[in-house]
């Protein structure tokens, strides 16, 4: 027993020293955990209240590659499609049947052009988190993700009072058919909540969540990979490999996410398009 008790004894020294040894920071080096300040980074420019900083800068980039692959795609575009028209037909061709007229049917044409926009905007936003150098998803602050989301809410707001009028549209969604007038106390307020608040808040917040928890995950592996294998001692260099094989590991979930989360994010808001301008919910 008093064995036992020695060596537990030696087992939480030693972890209270291996976790003391990896806390360690300043100028003793050591390792240091991603925080949230990843997230706000020091401004390159300020104007005043109005600072770019680097995540404004990755926007930037993103969005000029996207409409240049694009612009490129379009202007070469043949009869007889290479291989660039071919990738780029096919990705176009996801959103417009699978998403636009899965879900909207004969009314999928007038949302193509939203659907599409948003979908490869989201992918090429999301995946920028995984793009050396750049390395931040720029959907990683909410503010993004709320005003991708309040275009859906006002186009599905819109399509709805366009169809219906604002009250037929408010009658439809605020009071479902077939369902006894007396629950309407309690159904009528849930409605009111989701159709104004629930559906672009989550569409929101799951968005920015996703890409917050991935890039958070790929610094630690990588931040440890670099500590494990250049600051740490003897036999502890070897985790080295152990967090650079997860590290590669997350960076491939991360890619599948960052397409997921366009995919979940598109599908929804046509799918709210959708119940708008139904005539019944």
């Amino acid at each position: 027993m008093l064995a036992l008790c020695h060596d537990n004894r030696e087992i939480t020294l030693s972890i209270q020293a291996t976790t003391q040894y990896l806390a360690a920071s300043g100028d003793e080096g050591g390792f240091h955990p991603p925080t949230i300040g990843e997230f706000f980074p020091n401004a390159i420019v300020e104007f005043g209240s109005f600072e770019f900083n680097r995540i404004h800068l990755v926007r930037i980039i993103a969005a000029v590659v996207l409409i240049t692959l694009f612009t490129l795609a379009a202007r070469r575009a043949t009869l007889v499609p290479g291989r660039a028209q071919n990738i780029a037909e096919m990705a176009l061709d996801f959103v417009r049947v699978n998403i636009a007229e899965e879900i909207l049917g004969h009314n999928a044409r007038k949302y193509v052009p939203m659907l599409t926009t948003m979908f490869f905007a989201i992918l090429v936003f999301n995946i920028t988190g995984v793009i050396p150098l750049l390395n931040i998803a720029s959907t990683s602050l909410v503010a993004m993700p709320v005003v991708l989301a309040l275009w859906t809410f006002f186009v599905y707001f819109g399509a709805g009072v366009k169809k219906f009028g604002i009250g037929g549209y408010l009658k439809n969604s605020l009071f479902p058919p077939g369902i006894p007038p007396f629950l309407y106390i309690l159904i009528t307020p849930i409605e009111i909540l989701q159709v104004f608040l629930f559906r672009p808040l989550t569409l929101a917040l799951r968005l920015t969540a996703n890409m917050i928890a991935g890039h958070l995950l790929l610094v630690l592996c990588f931040g440890a990979t670099h500590f494990f294998f250049l600051e740490a001692a003897g036999a502890m260099k070897g985790l080295a490999v152990v967090s650079l094989t997860a590290g590669l590991a997350f960076t491939l979930f991360e890619i599948l996410v960052a397409a997921l989360q366009a995919y979940v994010f598109t599908l929804l808001s046509a799918v709210y398009i959708s119940m708008a301008i139904e005539e019944e919910h």
